[in-house]
This record gives C-alpha cells, structure tokens and sequence, in this order.
C-alpha cells in the first residue's frame, strides 16, 4: 500500500482504493509493523472517491516527511565507485572509494533535514559555485525509531561531482544545501521487503529531448539494506524515525551537467515515479 501526505491529510491507497488516515504523519509512520497497523486503520478510514484522491495528489502532494532526518550511503554499487575515482584522480582521491566499496564499514552522511527536502513536481537545485552537477537516482528506506525497515521511497540525492571532485572533504558542500534532495512520491509500505529485482530507472530531459536514460535493478547493491540500516542507527537515535538514501548505480556520463530547466524522473517499480526540474536557489 502506498501512504500520500499532502495539504489535506495523509491518503492511503491500497488495491485501488483511496482512503484518508486521521492521524498526524510522525504518529503514523513510526511504528513496528506498520504493514499491519495501516490494515487495520482501513476499518475506520474515511473513503476518499478515486477523482478527489487523484486531484489530492495531482495538486496538493508534499514530500513524504515531517520531522525525520534524511541520511545517505556512498559506494554501494560498483558504477558509483567507478564515477568517484574517475572524479577524484586529480586530487589524488581516488583510492579513498575503492577503499570505502570494499570495506566492511559503509559510508554514510548526513544529507537534509525536512525543510530542505522538495517532493514530486517541486524543484531541486544545483549550485551556483559548481560546474558539475549530477542527480542520484537512490531506493530510500524509511526506518522506524526503533531501527527497523518498514517503507521505501524514491530518492534524489543531488551531487556537485565538481566540488567532491575537488577534495573529499569537501562531501558536505557538494551533498547538503537547500533543495539538495527529494523524495516522493509516495511512502510504500508492502507487506514483504521490496522486490530485489525491482528496477530503479532516471531519465533527464531537456527542452523536450532525452539527455540521458537508463536502469538498473537494485539487487546491484553491494550492500544488505538491514545492515545499511543497522550502521545508521549503531550510535545514533532517531526520535521519528529516518529516512536512508542507499546509493545510486545510475550515472550520466562524464561530459554530462545538469542546467536550470532540465527535468529529471525516477521511477521505481511498485513505488511510482519522483519528477522534479532543476533550477538555483
């Protein structure tokens, strides 16, 4: 089942039916089993007409968060680590992502707090100090307070290649901004964990024309989504639960930036499509 929060209140889709949850978006989310609790609201949910839901939707969508924190993982799938050593061999980083894909310890950062986070049909941004700026098509794992998976999203992690490029510490600058992410445009709450072989596909255009196109299934990943999970919250507590962006294996070629204007779609199979243009802040 799918939970959408916008202007009105959270609605809740399942089997094709639209139905609005009275609760708070905190209050509902973040809770163990939240597959099961989600059914049983259904019982006392207030049914929404199909026409009205999808206006809902179509007009009135926010990014699927409140009060949670977005963190991210790096170097999960080969290709990212490919396009990182590529970006950092003049600074002479280039060993530090070979180094980090084959370690047992993941890289993990901190990317946005909710108000920095755009949703589907609002707009992401790049920087005006970079030359080289890409998105990050990333599977986002919503985890509850208590460390456990219970829904996905579809993520954008907006990256300046040009300023990581420049010096790996310089990660927070190319990472954290405003409007640096986006998720949407739903939360996906199976009753099973997501399909591995589900296919994860961006595509970006401009002024009407294709710039760039491709897929992947996630099952690519390097890394077990519990134990990214599980680093995350090792030492740290998430009063509301989190939301963890877990790498992208989807990067536009070398001589590709983004530019105001551009529009860029994800798609994830079961979850739906994230859409957002590009411009400055």
């Amino acid at each position: 089942m799918k939970l959408y929060k916008t202007t009105r209140g959270v609605l809740l889709n399942k089997a094709g039916g639209y139905y609005q949850v009275d609760q708070d978006w905190d209050q509902l989310i973040n809770r163990d089993r939240l597959y099961d609790y989600l059914n049983d609201q259904l019982k006392s949910a207030r049914t929404v007409q199909e026409r009205d839901a999808r206006a809902w939707i179509a007009n009135e969508l926010l990014p699927p968060i409140e009060n949670q924190e977005v963190w991210a993982a790096g170097v999960t799938y080969f290709r990212s680590m490919e396009a990182r050593m590529e970006e950092a061999k003049e600074s002479g980083g280039a060993d530090l992502y070979d180094k980090v894909y084959h370690a047992e310890r993941p890289e993990l950062f901190f990317k946005a707090l909710p108000h920095r986070v755009a949703g589907h049909g609002q707009a992401v941004s790049i920087r005006k100090d970079s030359v080289w700026d890409v998105p990050e098509p990333e599977l986002t794992l919503f985890i509850n307070s208590s460390g456990s998976i219970q829904g996905y999203t579809v993520g954008n992690d907006m990256s300046s290649r040009s300023i990581e490029g420049e010096n790996a510490l310089y990660l927070p600058q190319a990472k954290v901004y405003d409007r640096s992410a986006a998720l949407g445009p739903c939360l996906y709450v199976p009753e099973l964990p997501i399909d591995p072989e589900a296919t994860i596909a961006m595509r970006i255009s401009r002024a009407g024309k294709v710039m760039f196109s491709d897929s992947v299934q996630i099952n690519r990943i390097k890394r077990p989504l519990e134990g990214l999970a599980a680093y995350l919250y090792r030492e740290c507590q998430f009063v509301y639960g989190s939301y963890l962006m877990t790498g992208t294996c989807l990067v536009p070629p070398h001589d590709f930036t983004l530019a105001p204007g551009d529009e860029v779609n994800i798609t994830i199979d079961s979850i739906g499509t994230l859409t957002n243009t590009v411009g400055y802040n």
